[in-house]
This record gives C-alpha cells, sequence and structure tokens, in this order.
C-alpha cells in the first residue's frame, strides 16, 4: 500500500471562533483566536495508521502540509513533494500555515498520481473545499487513484470522508474496493447567511468500508410538533437559571423560533430565563455564558447521523462536559440513519457520549438511538 498523504493546514479554523468555515476568512479566524485542527486531526490519522499498517509507505506534501507529522508518526518518507517552488522565503523557510492555497494541494495531488510509482490512496485532512481541490486535482490529470478525507473542516457535506481520524486510517489499511462517491461544496458567504445550497463539485473513486464512512446530506421531515414540545419543556425552566445551548440546524431553529427570536443563521445561540443571551456564540462566548445548570440541545445532521463534529464545532469538548444532552430530530431524519456518531476532537469525550441515548421526535414522543 503506497498513501499519498496531504494536509489542509487551516482546515476547520473557522469553526471554534463562529465564521462557519475558513475559505477566505483566515485572516480574520487567526485575529479571533483560532488554534489549528487539521494537525491534531491528522497526527490521530497517521498514528492509526502506524499501527494498523505499519508496513505502509507513504510519501506526503513539504511542511506545513504533512511532511513533519508524518514523520513524528514513525513513517520515512519514500517522497516529500514540495509544492511551494518559486514562493519560498529568501531563507528557504516553507510559507506558514496560513499561505497555503488550493494550488498546492492540486501540485501535490497531481505529483501523487503521476510518475512510474504513483500512489495507491490519496489520503487528505481538510474539508469540503479539500475534498473539491483534491478531487480536481485527480481528474485534471485522468487519474484513478481513489482519495479519502480525514474530516477535518467546519462542514463536510461530501460523502468520501471517513467517520473519524482513527476509521480514515483502517479504511486505507484494509478497503478492498472502491465506488464512485460525490463531493459536495457550499459558497460559504451565503453559508454564514443562512443559505446551504450544497453544489456538487465531482464525482471521485472512494475506497469503501462500511459504517466507517459519511453518507450523503439529505433532507429532514416536519418539526413543527417537536419545536413546540421542546420550546414549551425549555419556558417551564425560565426563572430557575438554567442554561440552553442550542445548536444549528433547521431543526433546532424551529424551537428558536418557537421561543420566539430570530435564529441566528446556522449558529449556536444560548438561552437563559426568557432571554437569548449570547447569540451566534463562539466556543469562548459559550463558555463564558454556562451556569451551574445547563443543557445543549442539537440535532443530527440529517443522513450522517453526527451530534457533534459536523457543523458545530463551537460546541468544543470544553463546552460539552459542562452540559447535559438533549437530542432532537425528526422520525423522517432517523429512519436514515442507521447509528448516531460524534467526532469531538477527544477520542476520550467520544467514548463517554457512546451507547444508548434518548432522541426526542415529537411533542412528547422519544425514540432510541445509540452512538455508535
Amino acid at each position: 500500500m503506497h498513501v499519498g498523504f496531504v494536509m489542509n493546514p487551516v482546515a476547520g479554523m473557522g469553526g471554534r471562533v463562529g465564521l462557519k468555515g475558513t475559505d477566505g476568512k483566515v485572516a480574520e479566524a487567526v485575529a479571533r483566536g483560532a488554534e489549528p485542527r487539521a494537525p491534531d486531526r491528522a497526527r490521530r490519522a497517521l498514528e492509526r495508521l502506524a499501527a494498523v499498517a505499519p508496513e505502509a509507505t507513504v510519501s506526503t506534501a513539504a511542511d506545513p502540509m504533512g511532511e513533519r507529522l508524518v514523520r513524528e508518526t514513525g513513517f520515512d518518507p519514500v517522497r516529500v513533494v514540495d509544492p511551494f517552488d518559486g514562493d519560498r522565503a529568501g531563507n528557504g523557510d516553507p510559507p506558514g500555515p496560513t499561505e497555503t492555497t488550493a494550488a498546492h494541494t492540486a501540485r501535490v495531488v497531481e505529483a501523487f498520481a503521476e510518475g512510474d510509482d504513483p500512489v495507491d490512496l490519496v489520503l487528505f485532512v481538510g474539508g469540503d473545499g479539500t475534498a473539491a481541490d483534491v478531487a480536481a486535482a485527480l481528474e485534471a490529470g485522468s487519474s484513478e487513484v481513489p482519495m479519502l478525507g480525514v474530516p477535518a473542516g467546519v462542514k463536510v457535506y461530501s460523502s468520501v470522508f471517513a467517520v473519524s481520524p482513527e476509521d480514515a486510517a483502517e479504511v486505507a489499511a484494509a478497503f478492498s474496493r472502491t465506488e464512485r462517491r460525490e463531493v459536495m461544496d457550499i459558497d460559504e458567504d451565503a453559508y454564514r447567511e443562512g443559505e446551504v445550497h450544497p453544489e456538487l463539485r465531482a464525482v471521485a473513486r472512494v475506497p469503501v468500508a462500511d459504517d466507517l464512512q459519511s453518507s450523503k446530506q439529505t433532507a429532514s421531515g416536519t418539526v413543527e410538533s417537536l419545536a413546540e414540545g421542546v420550546a414549551d419543556d425549555i419556558r417551564e425552566r425560565d426563572g430557575e437559571g438554567v442554561t440552553f445551548v442550542l445548536g444549528p440546524g433547521s431543526t433546532v431553529g424551529a424551537i428558536k423560533a418557537e421561543l420566539g427570536f430570530d435564529p441566528s443563521p446556522i449558529g449556536v445561540d444560548v438561552w437563559r430565563d426568557g432571554e437569548v443571551v449570547v447569540r451566534d456564540g463562539t466556543e469562548r462566548e459559550i463558555l463564558d455564558a454556562l451556569g451551574e445548570e445547563n443543557v445543549i440541545v442539537v440535532s443530527p445532521i440529517g443522513g450522517q447521523g453526527f451530534v457533534f463534529g459536523r457543523g458545530n464545532p463551537q460546541l468544543s469538548p470544553a463546552v460539552i462536559r459542562r452540559c447535559d444532552l438533549r437530542i432532537v430530530a425528526s422520525r423522517a431524519k432517523l429512519d436514515e440513519v442507521r447509528a448516531l456518531r460524534v467526532d469531538t476532537d477527544d477520542p476520550g469525550l467520544d467514548d463517554e457520549l457512546a451507547g444508548w441515548v434518548r432522541v426526542r421526535v415529537g411533542k412528547f414522543e422519544t425514540r432510541m438511538m445509540k452512538i455508535a
């Protein structure tokens, strides 16, 4: 197995600081105090790959797009592609992480797929934008090399990603077949305004392993009675100092509307004692607003079943650990998934959250679902 490994070092940086994505917003994310997310995700995938396939051959990109992490996790790359020829600083240092572009990703992927020793798989770390860049580079070279994503972006609509970094390594080490899957991306500026219009960017060849990859985003059913019931429960706690952290998405958005306020577009709002105390909050703002008793209300992404880790990185492990969890979903949404999933960037917390949970599906009705 010859794996070509490349990382988008800024993927996901905009999430916890409330930017809903990082495309064109890297400088603003840094100014808001964003921390890199991709390197930790990359390390987890590479460490697992080293454990399950220590004999794997790895090619990679020059830093900051992968080389150091590949070496630190025990691999001696057979090839290091330098996408920065001609744009390095005068002292020979690589560009900083925030200076990498889609063109750099494309150069790496094209090099992986060319020559006498093409890779068997492109394993990339990023989000939907990175997936689109990888797919475009493979298509430009008429390559049949499959691609697989380690999820690190804010939004992950494409079905070319594994569920977690560790699962990506498991798939890379053991896949025996591939299938064509859709690469989706959305206009992040429209996304920040609450308009979600996924666009098909490519159809890529992807390794297949059941239960280890995300299925496509699909629409959910009606939620009116569910929203009414949950809003009634929240209003009953007004005056008791209970803090409700209301996640993104249309289902929880209907609850916010039922409470009588205009929800932030696909953002996290905080409600306490009959009023909004944080609107479209960042991780820091949410943490600062928490009290003695806190409840997260969140709905899984339709079709994928992710409760945490897709589209809501503001709900970080630090936030989750201070809250009780309430999951809400329409019956139609639950019918589309076999299990719920979490990918919080904290494997220990993922293990704690795993197991059977009660999901509110109507004004009074609940359904038991398993977080895998």
